[in-house]
């Protein structure tokens, strides 16, 4: 594999634990939910990819996890699993740029883009989505996290 380190070096400053909250919006603004976080992203020693994130979501009732392996193809990381495909870049030194489309929970010709905004001390993160379909927005999730380890 090539070495993401290269071409995306904001990314090392992402690997590790990070915990946060996720607050969903509907177009107009109002909340129609909210969630707590728990990403851990590393990059795997078996060389399978280049790196990996699970995500585990966590609601009063349920917990949700899922894993994104992602492999650098150019200057950009691509994931592609049973839940997402996509890709994501480096927009600047804190700031990284992702778009992709849910391959069953939204209708057809959906896609998300998505902004993260590292801080300069590389404690807390914030993330923006925006959420369309049929290029209209559906909603928008708003997350701030802060790293545990």
């Amino acid at each position: 594999m090539s070495s993401w380190r290269d071409v995306f070096p904001i990314l090392a400053k992402h690997i590790g634990e990070w915990e946060g909250e996720y607050v969903h919006l509907d177009p107009e603004g109002r909340e129609i939910d909210r969630h707590k976080s728990h990403l851990k992203m590393w990059e795997p020693e078996d060389g399978s990819c280049d790196i990996v994130q699970v995500n585990t979501y966590t609601w009063p009732d349920r917990q949700e996890q899922h894993r994104f392996d992602g492999v650098l193809r150019g200057r950009d990381i691509h994931f592609d699993n049973e839940r997402i495909v996509g890709y994501m870049n480096q927009w600047d030194g804190q700031t990284i740029m992702l778009t992709w489309t849910y391959k069953s929970l939204l209708k057809p010709g959906n896609y998300l883009y998505e902004l993260i905004q590292l801080s300069r001390d590389g404690q807390q993160k914030v993330r923006t989505w925006h959420w369309m379909e049929n290029d209209r927005l559906i909603r928008r999730t708003v997350i701030k996290e802060r790293k545990i380890a």
